[in-house]
């Protein structure tokens, strides 16, 4: 034809093209969407962060098949009723012509191919049992907060004081811009803290004037500096991070033990063991125990003889004591639309010296003028700074935040040294909690939902194919798409987290889609009439650049969040990592050993020939 253009009936190929192709389009677009059916069911903090993307996917999809089933076809007829132009494609014929001697090696050798297959599918395991876990990825903040807590029952003069020798230290490390303490309840009470807590909150400069490369290093110089300051405990975490952990495990930390009884001595013992073997773990950092007691107290005990004996009550010595020190209201002050109650209370000096509370004077019924002492026990003794319970137990908690491995692998650590060396009398439990109760819940709830879909997927590949060999065949892809999952993750020193467990969702579906691709199109090749070798071959041979184009722009769409560094980049680089690295080793597998693999799972056709 004039111009180079080669005549063809347009209408007829298109029409062609889209019966064949229907079929299969519709059942991965379900299957794609069955996969992501457990990111629905998560549940906490990692269903509000991952649960908009699932969303977003499967909308997309469906939108996509709509448009792929009705509008693109018609759009190609348009484009292309008048012809295709020749064009050459030397690169992709050459990579196809390699392709297609590979896999005729591999078909000659099945025995080579498969025994390759199955090795790289078995590292996966020697890979999960090695790789590190966590429930997600600490995100950098730009700044770091530093809780400081004191002894209990600290004046506020001497907790100010020891708040600013603290910011002076810190302020002494070069990689410091600011220092902002907050001490104690805020004038809106979000949380019940003490003058003996605080929160320190550190501004930083840039990173480009640090003399580390990782801000881990600079929280170990900040602790190492701190530690000349006794009688404080410091935990270091992020200003969004702690209130995060807060809200969701009640535990500003990584990890918590949650000691349960009811004896405050024995909790307290008990803790104090827990606190040193948990600090003996490799890992550990900024160890601390719930401090339940040591406040000063005034402690009256009164006695009901003696008091019975001038005709008095226990409600007129605790009358007394209300008003000498806790304060009498007498009037009020008002000041535009705020009141204030006005009291009067003894002078501090009183209230803090027991003899002169012993010196008090009760007015009996008969006139006599009792002293305090004479009917009570007056003393300063120790009492309970707070009392905390869950679930209806009182609890005391050690925790400790995990620096420098991963964090399920210290928690399998503390706990096999906590149940081997600290055995709990009856009536006391022990649970854990921070961070890592995240994990536990997350993990079990994706034990549960995964092969619900797992199974699930393969229905609709049965009812792709008619056959339970071929939808086993293309769910055989998913090992080699765990093995270049893990094996990425372990090049980039990543753990296995919730991030990286919705890569792998992600990288299933893809890895299953080209299985289809490829199976169908054999399929087609053989209702032809073509014998099952030429049909093998061919029919891989032919789907090379529809799996390719596949793999690419999963893979180059994942890319910028796998290399991207700025904020939040920390938690999509595991699940970037995990969908490139499984795509570089499925998809050579994929259309090494699926090819070789088909007469074993394919059903027999009558009349067909090999």
């Amino acid at each position: 034809e004039p111009g180079g253009a080669t005549r063809f009936d347009a209408a007829g190929r298109i029409r062609a093209a889209a019966h064949e192709t229907a079929r299969p389009v519709l059942f991965s677009v379900l299957i794609i969407i069955a996969v992501y059916l457990p990111v629905f069911f998560l549940e906490g903090l990692e269903a509000r962060m991952f649960r908009p993307m699932a969303i977003s996917v499967c909308s997309a999809l469906l939108g996509a098949l709509f448009l792929t089933l009705t509008a693109l076809p018609a759009a190609a007829a348009l484009v292309l009723r008048r012809g295709v132009k020749p064009h050459r494609e030397g690169w992709f014929r050459w990579i196809q012509h390699r392709y297609t001697h590979a896999l005729g090696w591999a078909w000659a050798h099945r025995g080579a191919a498969v025994a390759a297959g199955l090795l790289v599918a078995a590292l996966a395991a020697p890979m999960l049992l090695s790789i590190g876990t966590e429930f997600i990825a600490r995100l950098d903040e730009g700044s770091i907060l530093i809780e400081t807590r004191k002894l209990p029952g600290i004046s506020l003069p001497e907790s100010v004081a020891l708040s600013t020798r603290v910011e002076q230290i810190i302020l002494r490390t070069p990689e410091v811009s600011g220092v902002v303490t907050r001490l104690g309840r805020p004038d809106v009470a979000t949380e019940a803290m003490g003058i003996y807590q605080g929160d320190v909150y550190v501004l930083l400069k840039p990173r480009e004037q640090w003399r580390f490369r990782e801000k881990e290093q600079l929280i170990n110089e900040l602790a190492r500096t701190l530690a000349e300051v006794p009688g404080i405990a410091f935990n270091f975490t992020q200003p969004m991070a702690m209130r995060l952990d807060e809200t969701i495990s009640g535990i500003k930390a990584d990890v918590a033990l949650k000691i349960f009884g009811e004896d405050p001595a024995v909790l307290t013992s008990l803790a104090e063991r827990a606190l040193r073997m948990l600090a003996a773990v490799p890992g550990s950092a900024d160890e601390q125990m719930e401090i339940i007691s040591g406040v000063g107290e005034l402690r009256i005990e009164v006695d009901r003889g003696a008091l019975a004996r001038y005709g008095l009550n226990v409600s007129d010595a605790a009358d007394l004591m209300d008003a000498a020190i806790g304060g009498k209201q007498i009037s009020e002050m008002i000041e535009g639309n705020r009141r204030f109650d006005i009291l009067v209370r003894l002078p501090e000096r009183y209230r803090r010296d027991d003899e002169a509370v012993r010196n008090l004077l009760l007015f009996a019924p008969g006139g006599e003028r009792v002293p305090l002492g004479t009917v009570a026990r007056v003393g300063m003794s120790r009492g309970p700074e707070v009392i905390s319970r869950e679930n209806g137990q009182r609890r005391i908690v050690v925790q400790a935040n995990v620096r420098g491995r991963d964090l399920g692998g210290f928690v399998k650590e503390a706990r096999a040294r906590i149940e081997a060396g600290l055995p709990l009398p009856a009536g006391y439990s022990l649970d854990w909690g921070g961070q890592f109760e995240n994990q536990e819940r997350a993990t079990r709830r994706l034990l549960i939902i995964l092969p619900v879909s797992i199974l699930l997927i393969f229905g609709l590949l049965f009812l792709t194919f008619q056959s339970t060999g071929l939808a086993l065949l293309i769910l055989a892809n998913v090992p080699f798409a765990l093995t270049g999952g893990l094996a990425a993750l372990l090049l980039r020193g990543l753990n296995l987290n919730i991030s990286a467990g919705i890569g792998f969702i992600a990288l299933f579906g893809v890895s299953v889609l080209s299985g289809i691709v490829v199976v169908s199109h054999i399929n087609a090749l053989r209702a032809e009439g073509a014998a099952l070798s030429l049909a093998v071959i061919r029919g891989a041979s032919e789907r090379l650049r529809p799996v390719l184009m596949a793999a690419l722009v999963a893979g180059l769409g994942f890319l910028p969040m796998a290399v991207v560094t700025t904020a939040g980049a920390e938690v999509q680089r595991p699940l970037a990592t995990v969908v490139i690295g499984g795509l570089v080793v499925s998809t050579p597998m994929t259309m090494l050993l699926l090819p070789v693999l088909y007469p074993w799972f394919a059903p027999k056709q009558a009349g067909a020939a090999d």
